[in-house]
């Protein structure tokens, strides 16, 4: 049980990750972005699971978290953040229904279109994650 709990909570860390990448994608993360995020969490992600962090919280605020932390470190970039998604997505291929590659997609799509649209550097990304989820 307590191994599952913690893929469940390094999911949604590393979805944090991935969605952070794609906000800061262009060098520069909106505010419109992250409230985005957090309108999208609670609107789509609490409901995927009941699975709790340490504090009872649910695990899928992770996402938040992470890319609040992300943020506020402003030294690591969107690329690495990136790969660390794509890397966890294929040593953990059995985690990505087709539900949630397609809720992972829309919550991406809906934090670059946040800020005046989406931008060349979201939309290449965007585009290099749509190909990674049909893997």
């Amino acid at each position: 049980m307590k191994t599952k709990k913690k893929l469940t909570l390094k999911f949604y860390q590393n979805l944090g990750k991935l969605f952070y990448a794609i906000a800061a994608a262009d060098k520069i993360v909106r505010e419109a972005e992250f409230n985005k995020l957090k309108t999208l969490v609670k609107k789509q992600w609490l409901d995927v699971d009941i699975i709790e962090d340490e504090y009872d919280t649910d695990a899928a605020y992770q996402i938040e978290i992470v890319f609040d932390w992300l943020n506020d470190e402003e030294n690591l970039d969107a690329k690495s953040c990136y790969d660390d998604f794509v890397n966890y997505k294929n040593e953990q291929s059995h985690l990505f229904t087709d539900n949630i590659k397609k809720l992972i997609l829309k919550t991406a799509g809906l934090i670059a279109d946040s800020f005046s649209g989406i931008n060349k550097s979201e939309l290449i990304m965007l585009a290099k994650l749509d190909l990674e989820l049909k893997k």
